[in-house]
């Protein structure tokens, strides 16, 4: 899937996109010598909102220094952590995002959206075993998120558990009819378990599904080519 899209499905999932700011009064008094600790937790959560919002727009580099101040402003806030951990991963600085992420999980150890960035960071580090286990923990707090379960299916299929990868994937496309990847996916695994006829019908699913995708489109002119229907592969 394409990253914008991966990092807006674990914001969402884990409930960041609106943040609740405490109510505070419509004047600030001028005399007030400095910030008290709730006020400057405020500013924090208020400066994770702003990099969220930039986040939408692409704006990643303006997005990055405001979710390591709001840390340091709301550091016993899950959401600065985690919303500058995915921001890390974004930027594939894994090493520091998997760091930052585990701090967000000593905060919020019940927050499915951390698990399945983990699982995302562990998955573009080779780490497949790690990053099936998250995506595993993940998806018992939140069975029903479509990437997670995609995600996991990509792990298990670099770890050879091909029954399991398509078990996931299957998932996937249930709560998501117009997953695509997923189908498309299952149609690998069959083609390479030598299933040619499955793959087809699975990669000729996945063009149903959508039209303007190119992968499906090749693979199913391959399997025609195999199937010795070379006029159709060509067309």
């Amino acid at each position: 899937m394409p990253k914008l899209n991966w990092l807006f499905c674990v914001l969402a999932c884990a409930g960041v996109w609106s943040i609740s700011l405490p109510a505070t009064g419509q004047a600030l008094l001028p005399y007030t010598p400095e910030l008290n600790a709730e006020q400057l937790e405020q500013q924090g959560l208020q400066l994770a909102e702003e990099a969220i919002q930039l986040v939408r727009f692409q704006q990643y580099e303006l997005a990055l220094p405001r979710a390591k101040l709001a840390t340091q402003l709301a550091p016993d806030r899950f959401e600065a952590w985690f919303i500058l951990g995915s921001l890390y991963i974004q930027q594939e600085e894994l090493d520091e995002g998997i760091k930052v992420l585990k701090t967000a999980l000593t905060l919020a150890p019940e927050e499915a959206g951390i698990k399945f960035t983990l699982g995302n960071a562990y998955f573009q580090k080779g780490n497949y075993a790690a990053a099936a286990t998250e995506l595993e923990e993940g998806l018992t707090m939140k069975p029903d998120v479509p990437a997670a379960l995609f995600d996991l299916g990509n792990a298990y299929l670099k770890l050879a558990k091909y029954s399991e990868a398509i078990e996931s994937y299957e998932k996937a496309v249930a709560q998501d009819k117009s997953f695509w990847p997923a189908m498309n996916n299952i149609g690998l695994i069959e083609y390479e378990q030598g299933n040619i006829d499955e793959a087809l019908e699975r990669w000729q699913a996945a063009v149903a599904i959508d039209n303007e995708q190119a992968e499906p489109k090749l693979a199913v002119a391959i399997a025609l080519f195999l199937k010795e229907n070379k006029r159709k592969g060509l067309s």
